[in-house]
C-alpha cells in the first residue's frame, strides 16, 4: 500500500518511515492521513479557483477604470463639461 503523495511534505520529512509503516498497519491513523490528503487537494482546487476568479475581477476592475476615463474624455471633447 503505497502512502499518497500529500503527505511526502516538509512537515512529515523527517517521520516519513514511521509514517509509511503507520499508514500500512494502522487503519485509524491511514483514516486520518487520507482526510488529511482530501482535505489538502480541496484546498489546493479551491485556491487555484479564487486565484483565477480574483485575476478575472482584477481584469473587470481595470476595464471599468479605463472605460470610465473613455467616457470622461468623451464628454470633455464633444463640450459637455461639467454644468
Amino acid at each position: 500500500m503505497s502512502v499518497p503523495k500529500e503527505l511526502y511534505n516538509l512537515k512529515f520529512s523527517e517521520y516519513l518511515e514511521s509514517l509509511k509503516i503507520l499508514y500500512s498497519l494502522d487503519d485509524n491513523f491511514k483514516t486520518i492521513c487520507d482526510d488529511y490528503c482530501a482535505s489538502t487537494l480541496k484546498t489546493e482546487k479551491y485556491k487555484m479557483k479564487f486565484e483565477k476568479y480574483f485575476q478575472y475581477k482584477l481584469e473587470a476592475e481595470n476595464l471599468s477604470k479605463e472605460l470610465e476615463e473613455e467616457i470622461l474624455i468623451y464628454l470633455i471633447r464633444n463640450g459637455w463639461d461639467k454644468k
